[in-house]
């Protein structure tokens, strides 16, 4: 939080959802994004990758997602491989952190911005509301 490249959201199942069950949904919202990104690959077009997941013993999720590495801007600053984002989600009470951030560079041009608005589509249709 704080630079251009990171965006960070809270999001919080229906009360009435039990901690197993806001897991699932989670885990599912989230597996609901397409492997081969979003706007043709433009988006997160190298897939992504899950890291860690312990959110079973109140622990988070990482997930690694990469670019297609065959933008000009891959070509031009990163010598043709993919930029890599870490997605990290934490347990906060009953809501869950959200925090999606580029490892290199100061602006992402609204990459992680619309993975976490791809996702939090996906969990507003199962009643999680979102800040």
């Amino acid at each position: 939080p704080g630079s251009n490249n990171c965006v960070q959201q809270t999001w919080t199942p229906p009360a009435s959802t039990s901690s197993a069950d806001a897991i699932s949904q989670l885990r599912d919202a989230i597996g609901s994004y397409p492997q081969g990104g979003q706007e043709g690959g433009k988006i997160d077009g190298g897939g992504y990758t899950l890291i860690t997941d312990n959110l079973d013993a109140s622990g988070g999720l990482v997930y690694e997602f990469r670019s297609s590495g065959k933008g000009t801007f891959a070509k031009l600053f990163n010598g043709g491989k993919p930029f890599v984002d870490d997605l990290i989600v934490e347990p906060n009470g009953s809501a869950f952190e959200f925090r999606s951030s580029s490892r290199v560079g100061d602006s992402d041009f609204g990459v992680n911005k619309a993975r976490l608005a791809f996702i939090g589509n996906s969990l507003q249709e199962k009643g999680w509301t979102g800040a």
